[in-house]
């Protein structure tokens, strides 16, 4: 490994569904980087995931975990077995242009204060929109709704190069990004809280707090298969999106913002569980009723996160916020009919 052309480490968490796995592993094979490894952290899977990895690709470092850790906490286990100076976390459900890294890498080392950096994230079955999860480049409003450039909640627009310049946003999308090793586990790395969900959000979150910038790389292009480790309108999906962003403000705010911003927020959880109610949407509505009791019985959790965010934080609320979108996304696309990112950000 040279400082010219480092090692770069490939994170794949992994449930099941041997199918999706194996088209992504046989994309990676078509990267032109020189210097790669791949780690695939089966999280106990019930296929035959792990016996297929090791007969076709005995090049691959599988870890095999005896339970489910999720996406945060599979990938905190294979970062550490990680030998690159970099980090790439991606999903197991995408395939990559070939020039992927060696974009992604271009970019973050143009500037010793990247921390992190995202592809241009498009939808693997229709690759002329942005994909759900990810777009081209994460942003988020001071209530902690996250969208993307090219995705706001269900609307998802279609690809035709406006997103296409470089630069800062909020979060980069965990189903691909790049990172530093060495500030990602400065960072705490993911939050094994989290589960699934927003977690890289939250470590966005925190590099930002440790004084550094998220930016997005759309030369990098990456086609994700969205929703099938987790379909999108299951209950736990909505579970995890709703207690793990309540779970970020509470976590990461200063207390006069949560008193602020935080009663806000808690307006908009209940106005929603009653429009979930009268379009009777069952699953979204005991959704939000599970993450609210989540949030008031874990306050341990908070507490316990609230004391390792400010060991780390070395910008103020004030600066960080500067970088989120300070008018309410949820008005400006129920309310407004705002569809797009460009919408969110016009008067």
């Amino acid at each position: 490994m040279s400082d010219s052309i480092p090692k770069v480490s490939i994170v794949i968490p992994h449930w099941n569904n041997v199918e999706i796995l194996s088209e992504c592993l046989k994309s990676i094979d078509s990267t032109t980087y020189p210097d790669f490894e791949v780690i695939v952290v089966d999280n106990a899977s019930t296929d035959n995931s792990v016996q297929y990895v090791k007969s076709n690709f005995p090049d691959v470092k599988l870890i095999e975990n005896d339970r489910n850790d999720g996406y945060a906490g599979g990938c905190n286990i294979g970062a550490d077995l990680a030998q690159g100076k970099y980090l790439v976390f991606l999903n197991n459900d995408t395939i990559q242009n070939p020039n992927w890294i060696s974009s992604l890498l271009s970019t973050i080392k143009s500037n010793s204060q990247i921390a992190a950096v995202q592809p241009k994230i498009l939808n693997y079955f229709d690759r002329k929109i942005f994909d759900y999860a990810g777009g081209s480049g994460g942003h988020m409003d001071v209530y902690c709704f996250p969208l993307a450039r090219g995705r706001l909640f269900n609307h998802q627009e279609n690809d035709e190069g406006q997103y296409d310049n470089k630069e800062k946003c909020f979060w980069s999308s965990g189903t691909c990004f790049m990172v530093r090793k060495k500030l990602f586990f400065e960072a705490g790395g993911f939050d094994n809280s989290f589960f699934a969900h927003m977690e890289e959000v939250d470590l966005c979150w925190k590099l930002q707090a440790m004084g550094y910038e998220v930016w997005v790389d759309p030369e990098a292009i990456v086609y994700h298969k969205n929703g099938l480790t987790l379909p999108m309108y299951s209950h736990k999906k909505y579970y995890l999106n709703h207690r793990n962003s309540l779970l970020m403000l509470f976590g990461n705010y200063s207390l006069e913002n949560i008193l602020l911003i935080g009663s806000v927020r808690l307006v908009f959880e209940i106005i929603a569980f009653f429009y979930s109610i009268i379009i009777l949407d069952w699953k979204h509505a005991t959704a939000i009723i599970r993450s609210l009791f989540w949030i008031i019985s874990h306050p341990h959790i908070i507490l316990k996160k609230r004391a390792r965010f400010s060991r780390i934080k070395k910008i103020n609320d004030k600066i960080i916020m500067g970088g989120m979108i300070r008018t309410s996304v949820v008005l400006k696309y129920y309310i407004q009919n705002k569809k797009t990112y460009f919408g969110i950000l016009s008067k």
